[in-house]
């Protein structure tokens, strides 16, 4: 059959077969279709073809295009990637967030002022009284030493007969009582200080004390001091069966709890001074205690493990929050004044911030510091924090905690401090805030304590 076969036929020949004749039409008209495709530039046209209808799939021409299409895909095979890929170009110091200037933060601590000489062994711990006017200190050389802060005179010290491992003021500002831990025994101390009717009243508060009928069990053995011991300062005993390595108070001033280096159930135990009473808060042992902390406001305490930090309800009597710190060994901790953030250094040279309403883990960790921290502390008025290391510095940071729940809180290291010089892989011990001031006070392992400000 032949191809013309499909067009209508105009008559038969001589020999009875048929005569074709294709039909002739005329170039069809644009349509306004077509116009609109042909007055478009090629960039802008949906298809780079007119589609148009024919009679039949075999009247459907060859595609003209595509042997330049081939060509070109060949060429993109060939020059250029499969997919282009969109490159931003990102100013790195755009992706550093916008923290304030140093200088529109102060007051904050800046230079040394004072430095308080007499010990002849690393000083361990720091305490100050609720006034600003007193500072003691704890040394390995078996002294406990009562300094005045604005002239750095040492007025007293105090011969423990073992290394003194903690120190603490009561926070109470109408008792005058020092809490120290030397070995195996927490001596409550009057150092007769400042004002006489305030430590006269001190004493006269620990001699009104009245021992009940029956005698009580208790972990604790609390033994009035000696007349010797009295004439030194001395007050009250209290006993441990094991070493004791911290000792803090409640902000009230009557209550005081004492960690115990020790395994077992009675690792943290809580007196009370007026009554003479200790009792072991624990049934059974978490780990191994490093830290605890009374809350500013609530009846809260804290408790911190190698790993973790526990939070129990003394009201309740039952574990609120676990907060894990991210961190191999907590060295040290402090609670914010408002009690909503709490700070946590290592001994693997970080310090994690928790914000309690946030979340258990840590909002912020900071690796400020090259080797181990060994105490945290927070300012009671100011926005401010310091960590001290052994890397031999102490670095203040600004920490401001707002009233809008919405709003995280901000932290700006601000300064790092030396003067303290690194004795036997040991730098700064202790470090601790002017209840008033913006200063800093700090203790090292080269024997001497140091005031910024």
């Amino acid at each position: 059959m032949e191809w013309y076969q499909d067009f209508p036929h105009i008559g038969y020949n001589l020999d009875g077969k048929k005569i074709y004749k294709p039909i002739r039409t005329a170039s069809p008209r644009p349509v306004p279709q077509q116009l609109a495709w042909e007055q478009q530039e090629a960039a802008e046209r949906k298809l780079n073809f007119v589609p148009q209808q024919y009679r039949c799939l075999r009247a459907v021409p060859a595609y003209t295009r595509f042997i330049h299409e081939r060509f070109e895909r060949c060429l993109d095979l060939y020059l250029c990637p499969r997919q282009r890929k969109m490159r931003v170009n990102v100013d790195p110091e755009d992706l550093i967030p916008k923290l304030p200037k140093p200088r529109d933060l102060q007051p904050f601590p800046t230079s040394q002022a004072l430095v308080y000489r007499g010990h002849t062994s690393l000083v361990r711990c720091l305490s100050i009284s609720p006034s600003g006017q007193w500072l003691v200190s704890g040394s390995d050389d078996g002294t406990v030493r009562f300094w005045e802060v604005c002239t750095a005179r040492c007025m007293k010290t105090l011969p423990m007969g073992g290394v003194v491992k903690s120190v603490a003021w009561n926070p109470n500002p109408t008792i005058c009582l020092v809490a120290v831990c030397v070995e195996q025994s927490v001596l409550l101390i009057n150092p007769c200080l400042g004002d006489k009717l305030l430590y006269g009243a001190t004493d006269q508060l620990l001699e009104s004390y009245v021992a009940p009928e029956e005698e009580r069990v208790q972990p604790v053995r609390w033994v009035p001091a000696s007349a010797e011991e009295h004439a030194r300062g001395v007050r009250l005993l209290i006993q441990h069966s094991k070493a004791v390595k911290q000792v803090t108070w409640h902000g009230k001033g009557d209550y005081f709890a004492s960690v115990v280096a020790d395994s077992g159930n009675n690792q943290v135990l809580i007196h009370q001074s007026s009554k003479r009473w200790s009792q072991s808060p624990f049934r059974k042992s978490r780990g191994l205690v490093q830290r605890v902390l009374f809350h500013p406001l609530r009846p809260y305490f804290f408790v911190a493990t190698q790993r973790y930090v526990r939070i129990y309800n003394l009201l309740k009597q039952e574990l609120t929050k676990k907060l894990m710190t991210n961190c191999k060994w907590v060295s040290s901790m402090a609670v914010h004044p408002a009690g909503d953030n709490i700070i946590c250094g290592s001994y693997d040279s970080k310090l994690a911030w928790f914000d309690l309403d946030l979340s258990t883990r840590p909002y912020q960790l900071l690796r400020h510091h090259k080797k181990a921290l060994r105490s945290v502390a927070f300012h009671r008025h100011y926005p401010l924090f310091a960590s001290a290391s052994d890397d031999g510095t102490v670095i203040v940071c600004h920490g401001m905690v707002y009233n809008d729940l919405l709003q995280n809180p901000l932290l700006v290291p601000v300064k790092v401090l030396k003067g303290h010089m690194v004795t036997l892989d040991l730098g700064v011990l202790d470090v601790l805030f002017h209840p008033t001031q913006p200063w800093v006070f700090s203790s090292g392992a080269d024997s001497t304590i140091r005031l910024y400000t």
